[in-house]
């Protein structure tokens, strides 16, 4: 490469034109420039773009140098720049000499293409020719108009920027990225390109974006086409996020509308994590393209040029989309250098990215897309625009990010046009491309080619983003106020303790610590107890109060200090006096009165009453927990109850560990707190809903330590860490069942069942508690309002069968409420007041009167009004006895409803298979009906099958299989002729499905129901039984008779059959349950069948289907007969 004279001037004029600053920081990067040109030999950039580089770097240093002022010898300066440029010229010849040496041509050849050289020379300067003039008009152009060119590396920042300076220079001056060419319009029509799988989010045309490349093939690809100076590709975004290849092997893994880019500038990266090289380009997308074709990889390149060596790692190559400007061919370069150059211009016209094909890439056809035609004064888009401009104004005042890109994005706008309005396909790419959308919601914008679509899904992005930055927002100015206020409370609080230190003024532990030593005055504290309170006080006086240790100790202090140490209350040993009590809140209950009696006789002859733990076990609403209270109050003790339903958490039993922010005792140490004496009654309900073991302990083991009388003498609450005394705690636990209590805990508590109430108990318990008490809740107590006794009876009988009294109680309230409706408005009828003119003045004058009268106090609300606040001196409505309501058993349904129950059994006529059985369950006893049906009629084609339905649990399924073996057996040995079970099909049923059934007492039931079918006798359904059967035909002990007692009175029976071996249970139960009932104790089935069976005599049972069989006998041998 020569440099000629030419050359010489043209930096002469540069340097005297442009240099005003520094010239060490300008020569630098100058010099480096044709370094670089004399060490490519002839690959790097010509003089022109060497010029304009230059330009590039005198705009940076002119931008970073403004504000200084600096006087330089330019004669001097100009002189030492030559010096160094003649010498660089002098190696530039003599490298290009010793290249020209080591390729030698061959005479003979050079005379042989020398007239074919000749016309590509005229040829290629007829070229070079027509580009010098092309490049002049584009210079002079730019002198008048100034060209986008800066532009920032970053997604989403749009090109733009100031003029490079002065003359054909129209270089932009970004002072953040040094190695950026100038742009020109791409061409409209391109070949074959290489496309690049782009992931996470689209490019939109006109806007940079920097990608990473780690694939080897596609990074040797760009590298070239820099180097040939082509570097167009289509960018296409990935369907698959998360994928990461640099090549696309199909259609399907990318969207088909992409971007038609520019490779601006391309370097050298590694990647943080793998450490793997890769590169780095930036693109600026010009326009949205589609995929017409696509030409996957076909394999690795064979022929792929040698990648030309790098200088250092920190080489960046250029890209251009001009072909180089030479200015005279003659002192550029030699004439035969400029036959080769036009042969290779030549070929690369025909086809530019034909050498792609060589590499293992992705090649695409594709089309241009062409927006829409629209009206630029159409009203829709100008709304569009005018609100996507109203919401980038918002983001901006809370983004500066934001700011700064809409800053840029005007400023590019301002230089190309003067009105906004005028590029809405712009804007509403600006807005996809800076907005944190959804990539398929960008893809929508990119593909949308109708402005208005694009505009509106575009502001809808945009909405989007606005809502995240108010949320950004918003959640910023609540962190740095709570962080301000900490702050703020913090310098206030030394302030403060600076102030009373100067004034000597204490902080009030002195104070705090005083009251916790005179509380403990009147306390007998245990002598650990007082050294643990001793060595806490000793710590608090010494700690700060700001310290987050202090309140811990505060606290604990007050729990020790508010304890009841050595207070009890004075026990009450009055047998009559408790059993008065007992009494008059409870019917009945004569065992557990009997047990509380027990006890206090027991406290009265040793003079104490120790800790003891009673059980109360039955169905909802027989007064469990009431009964606690009565207890209480008989004894004369505090009354504090907890339920334990469904606690999992050991700490709830056991209290917290004091170190936890929050931490508490556990409800043990509350009761005593809050009761203040260490004899209290702690009533411990549905203990058997207690949580099991989890990740939070087992509670049911922590009350083990509480109920155990051996143990609970020392207790340890978690909180606390000293021992508590709860020996003269009595117990009371509440529970509905005891299946579910573990048994290490029931084995330390005394259970007593309470079983459910008749009707004669429930009748009593209505007239003496539940009716008086309802009445006088409803404003009834003086009012002539009766609740007959066949009301009762009948509200039981048909609305509330259940064993407990707590539905009797609702309904009768129900009664009560809706007779007080009656009352009033009987009396509102009879006392309507008249209006006249007598009645409305002496209203006014005892306003007036009561006004004057009044001494309350006067004061004004928000509005000004002055309001007189008076205590309340509203009075009970007093019914006169003219007022009359009786409520019977013909007029009830008037007040609760008509009736739920219409029968007292589920069949006043039992037909055959239908048998009474009785069940107990955790609501008490009921009656359970047992069906058998005969699913079909007895023919020869039947085969004997057995089916049962009915939820019935696993248990009961054995039960019914064995009821079937029993009864085929016994029907078998009993009546021989009986032949039912050969072919009969039997299913077994038990009524209401939903209901799960199970239990060990159902077999004798079954088995006389199915006795019952193939006899093809009716049961008196009048008769109720119970037992369970063995094989042999055994009757089993069962349990809760009592229950199955009230349930069978309850439905109406007045026979009940029951083991044998309950007969003691049965004589232990209340003559009111027994009255009405005939009992019958069966040891043996057969006991059961002589009393249910009693009128059958063998001959009806052997023939009760003997015409069926016989019709059966005669099919089958006339069958034999043929």
């Amino acid at each position: 490469m020569m440099i000629s004279s030419k050359t010489s001037r043209t930096v002469s004029q540069l340097l005297t034109r442009r240099l005003l600053r520094n010239s060490r920081t300008y020569l630098r990067p100058v010099v480096s420039n044709i370094r670089n040109a004399s060490s490519l030999h002839g690959r790097g950039p010509s003089l022109d773009q060497i010029t304009l580089s230059n330009d590039v770097h005198w705009q940076r240093f002119q931008s970073q140098r403004k504000n200084e002022s600096l006087q330089l010898d330019l004669k001097e300066l100009e002189r030492k720049w030559m010096d160094e440029l003649t010498g660089i010229s002098a190696k530039a010849e003599k490298d290009h000499d010793d290249g020209d040496k080591q390729q030698p041509m061959k005479k003979q050849e050079h005379e042989e293409g020398q007239e074919g050289e000749k016309d590509k020379r005229e040829e290629g300067n007829d070229k070079i020719k027509e580009r010098e003039k092309d490049r002049k008009d584009l210079e002079e152009k730019s002198e008048s108009q100034s060209s986008p060119t800066s532009s920032s590396a970053t997604a989403g920042l749009p090109a733009g920027g100031n003029n490079g300076g002065d003359g054909n220079n129209n270089g932009g001056n970004d002072g953040n990225n040094r190695n950026r060419p100038k742009k020109h319009t791409p061409p409209e029509v391109y070949p074959q390109m290489l496309a690049l799988p782009i992931s996470r989010r689209p490019l939109f045309p006109g806007f940079y974006k920097a990608v990473v490349i780690s694939d080897d093939r596609v990074m040797k690809a760009i590298r070239e086409m820099l180097d040939r100076q082509q570097p167009y590709i289509g960018a296409f975004m990935l369907k698959n996020s998360d994928s990461d290849s640099d090549v696309i092997h199909s259609t399907d893994e990318v969207y088909d509308v992409g971007v038609f880019a520019q490779i601006t500038s391309a370097f050298p990266s590694k990647d943080e994590k793998t450490g793997t090289e890769t590169m780095t380009a930036l693109l600026y997308p010009h326009r949205r393209i589609k995929i017409d074709s696509l030409l996957a990889p076909k394999g690795e390149a064979k022929d792929a040029p040698a990648e030309a060596p790098q200088e250092s790692k920190d080489y960046v190559t250029e890209a251009t989309t001009e072909t180089q400007d030479v200015d005279e061919s003659k002192n550029v370069m030699e004439t035969d250098s400029n036959a080769q150059a036009v042969t290779t211009l030549e070929e690369e016209d025909l086809n530019p990215t034909e050498f792609l094909k060589n590499y293992d890439v992705s090649l695409v056809n594709v089309s241009n897309l062409e927006d829409d035609p629209f009206e630029r004064k159409s009203p829709v888009i100008n709304a569009l625009t005018s609100e996507i401009l109203k919401v980038f104004k918002e983001i901006s005042q809370l983004n500066s990010m934001f700011r700064e890109q809409i800053a840029t994005f005007s400023a590019s706008i301002q230089s190309a046009t003067t009105n906004i309005f005028e590029e809405p396909a712009r804007l509403a790419d600006f807005a996809a491309a800076v907005s944190a959308g959804e990539e398929d919601e960008l893809q929508e914008i990119l593909e949308s080619l109708n402005i208005e679509q694009r505009l509106e899904k575009s502001l809808l992005v945009l909405k989007k983003e606005l809502m995240n930055a108010e949320l950004q927002n918003k959640i910023s100015k609540d962190v740095e106020t709570k962080i301000q206020k900490r702050q703020r409370e913090y310098y206030l609080m030394e302030q403060l303790k600076g102030i009373k230190r100067e004034l000597g003024i204490d902080d009030g532990r002195g104070k705090m610590i005083e009251t916790f030593k005179k509380r403990v005055e009147n306390l007998q504290l245990p002598e650990s107890v007082k050294n643990v309170f001793d060595e806490e006080v000793q710590k608090l006086s010494t700690l700060e109060t700001s310290m987050s240790e202090f309140g811990v100790i505060r606290n604990y202090l007050d729990w020790i200090t508010s304890l009841p140490w050595g207070i009890t209350s004075k026990e009450q040993y009055s047998i009559n006096s408790a059993k008065k009590t007992l009494d008059e809140d409870h019917y009945g209950m004569n065992d557990v009165k009997d047990r509380i009696l027990e006890f206090i006789a027991v406290g009265k002859l040793l003079g104490k009453v120790d800790g003891k733990i009673l059980c109360f076990v039955g169905p909802p609403g027989v007064g469990k927990t009431s009964i606690g209270k009565s207890i209480a109050r008989s004894l004369n003790r505090k009354f504090f109850s907890f339920s334990v339903g469904g606690l999992t958490d050991v700490a709830e039993i056991k209290g917290h560990r004091r170190t936890y922010i929050g931490a508490l005792p556990g409800r043990v140490i509350q009761a005593l707190k809050k009761c203040q004496t260490q004899n209290p009654l702690i009533l411990i309900d549905e203990i058997d809903k207690i949580g099991h073991a989890g990740i939070h302990g087992d509670p049911s083991a922590a009350l083990l330590e509480v109920l155990d009388p051996e143990q609970n003498s020392n207790f340890l609450d978690n909180y606390l860490d000293i021992s508590i005394d709860l020996s003269r705690v009595l117990f009371v636990c509440t529970a509905n069942t005891l299946d579910t209590i573990p048994r290490p805990l029931l084995d330390r508590m005394e259970v007593i069942e309470l079983t459910g109430y008749v009707a004669e108990d429930k009748v009593k318990i209505a007239e003496q508690y539940l009716s008086p008490s309802a009445k006088k809740a409803a404003g009834l107590e003086n009012a002539n309002v009766d609740l007959t006794e066949d009301a009762i009876r009948s509200l039981m009988r048909k609305y509330c069968r259940e064993s407990g009294v707590r539905n009797l109680k609702k309904h009768i309230e129900k009664i009560y409420r809706k007779a007080a409706l009656n009352v009033v408005k009987q009396l509102s009828m009879d006392d309507s007041p008249r209006i006249d003119k007598d009645n409305v003045e002496e209203n006014e004058k005892s306003s007036e009167m009561s006004a004057s009268a009044s001494s309350g106090e006067e004061t004004k609300d928000s509005n000004g009004i002055e309001i007189e606040k008076t205590k309340d001196s509203s009075e009970s409505m007093k019914v006169s006895d003219d007022v009359k309501i009786r409520v019977n058993s013909e007029n009830l349904k008037d007040y609760v409803g008509p009736p739920i129950f219409t029968s007292d059994r589920l069949y006043e006529s039992t037909p055959p298979g239908v048998v009474m059985g009785l069940a107990w369950t955790s609501l008490g006893g009921t009656s359970l009906y047992v069906e058998s049906v005969l699913e079909q009629p007895l023919q020869d084609c039947n085969h004997p099958s057995f089916e049962r339905t009915g939820q019935l649990g696993d248990v009961m399924k054995e039960s019914s299989r064995l009821a079937y073996s029993f009864t085929k057996m016994y029907l078998s040995s009993k009546f021989p002729q009986n032949r039912f079970f050969e072919k009969a099909a039997i299913h077994l049923h038990c009524p209401e499905g939903a209901t799960p059934k199970d239990g060990p007492s159902a077999g004798v039931t079954m088995a006389t129901s199915l006795l019952s079918l193939a006899l093809n006798r009716s049961i008196d359904p009048t008769v109720a039984m119970t037992g369970e059967l063995t094989l042999t035909g055994k009757v089993l002990r069962i349990g809760g008779l009592r229950e199955k007692a009230v349930a069978a009175k309850r439905s109406g029976a007045t026979t009940i059959i029951f083991p044998k071996d309950n007969l003691s249970d049965w004589e232990e139960l209340p003559d009111n349950v027994k009255e009405g009932l005939e009992p019958l104790a069966a040891d043996w089935y057969d006991d059961v069948f002589q009393r249910i069976f009693s009128g059958l005599t063998p001959e009806e049972a052997n023939n009760t289907w003997k015409s069926q069989f016989e019709l059966i006998d005669a099919k089958k041998d006339k069958e034999k007969e043929h």
